[in-house]
């Protein structure tokens, strides 16, 4: 697309913004949503992994929102059932906000980062779980430089089978949800050449691709069994499609994202999420035929956008063309201009929209602060406080747990068996 024909991201959701309004009156509210972020503990002096989340999960007294990880310098946090991006920014901010400031007594920096920027020590900071130490007996080359950390978008949907339909729909804008979050180009003290290093250390994993196309949820649990039997998964939280149906909860889970470096980026992501599961659903509901993508060429539109992140060049899922990201990105945004209104979301993400095109992803930060010469203490320092830009306490107190909310009883029914875990 020539660049006097295409609008600039900002000034095209503005301008929907204007003529849709008004026809958001009236109409149903969008799907809930909720969030998991997963974050690293870094050293503030060598940024070295610090092993130190158990310590500091004891001192959250067992809130239920707070989680350990694969490795001991991860952190996870999981938000409360979101019904607008506004509570959904307010529950990021307050976790990041209490991570952080446990953190810092324990000697380390709360970093929201794809991969470590100096590097693990494989599997010595493995956390000793019954079913990670598995994992580790199972694959231990897998596991090797694992820890990566990524943020999983869950989008409430009616049943199974909408589920389905809206994974099929969903498998061509998975590229582009990658590109706009890129946010770890750093490994073992230096550049991977990647955007998103995280990504092709994910994808050393047999089912780390995105879903396959299925007709129904008998379908897809045939071949997420399938994948079990022949050893491509432990169990089903192990199958790592990059979009999938929770294997607990009655949601559309895409994860294949990084974690976003700022809380702007994590609230654009979700929303942008949000809105192509209700396109997904309308879709659905009015037969829409899903659009064939090839799995070769779907695959490959991801790793370019794995390799290049938002500025650079991609791949048309739908056609095999040479396309920018960004020009990709502006496709996805006309896809969901009309839910975007409806739905009110439309200025907010008009803003987030511009700040990602004024700053670029995490990324493109984190490359700039390497590239001025910072050290790995520097650099930790430096993403640390990105992590907490916009986190700060609307009240002005000071930083504390927050407090654990019930989840809503519409997310606690189950689709599957009740002692399938939620990963």
């Amino acid at each position: 697309m020539a660049d006097n024909d295409e609008l600039s991201s900002k000034g095209h959701l503005l301008a929907l913004g204007r003529a849709g309004r008004a026809a958001a009156q009236g109409l149903a509210a969008a799907p809930t949503l909720g969030v998991e972020e997963e974050f690293l503990l870094l050293d503030p002096v060598s940024g070295q992994v610090v092993p130190a989340a158990p310590e500091l999960l004891s001192r959250l007294d067992g809130a239920s929102w707070a989680k350990g990880e694969l490795m001991r310098f991860q952190v996870e946090a999981v938000t409360d059932i979101c019904t607008s991006l506004g509570q959904l920014r307010a529950e990021l901010a307050t976790h990041r906000r209490a991570v952080a400031a446990l953190a810092e007594p324990l000697g380390c920096l709360l970093v929201a980062a794809g991969t470590a920027p100096e590097g693990t020590s494989g599997l010595a900071h493995l956390t000793p779980s019954v079913r990670y130490l598995e994992l580790a007996r199972r694959s231990p080359s897998l596991l090797n430089g694992s820890g990566t950390c990524g943020c999983h978008v869950h989008v409430g949907v009616a049943s199974r089978e909408l589920g389905v339909q809206v994974l099929n729909r969903l498998r061509p804008w998975l590229p582009t949800l990658l590109a706009l979050s890129s946010n770890s180009p750093l490994t073992g003290g230096g550049e991977s050449g990647w955007a998103s290093w995280r990504h092709r250390m994910q994808a050393r994993w047999p089912t780390a691709r995105p879903p396959p196309v299925c007709p129904s949820a008998a379908a897809y649990d045939a071949v997420v069994a399938g994948l079990i039997h022949r050893r491509a998964a432990l169990d089903r939280p192990n199958v790592k499609f990059l979009a999938r149906l929770s294997p607990r909860y009655p949601t559309v889970e895409v994860r294949v994202a990084d974690v976003c470096l700022d809380l702007d980026d994590a609230v654009l992501l979700a929303g942008l999420v949000r809105a192509l599961v209700t396109t997904a659903i309308q879709e659905a509901d009015d037969g829409v035929p899903v659009r064939a993508v090839p799995a070769g060429r779907l695959q490959a539109a991801v790793l370019a956008a794995a390799r290049h992140g938002l500025d650079g060049p991609g791949l048309d899922p739908w056609s095999g063309a040479r396309a920018a990201q960004r020009g990709l990105l502006e496709r996805l945004l006309s896809h969901v201009e009309d839910t975007l209104a409806r739905s009110g979301d439309d200025q907010e993400v008009a803003t987030l929209v511009g700040r990602l095109d004024q700053r670029g992803p995490g990324a493109v930060r984190q490359r700039a602060v390497r590239a001025s010469g910072a050290s790995g203490g520097e650099l930790a320092a430096a993403l640390a406080g990105e992590t907490l830009a916009g986190c700060a306490d609307p009240s002005g107190s000071s930083s504390r747990a927050p407090r654990v909310v019930r989840r809503p009883q519409r997310w606690e029914s189950v689709w599957l068996p009740a002692d399938v875990g939620f990963r």
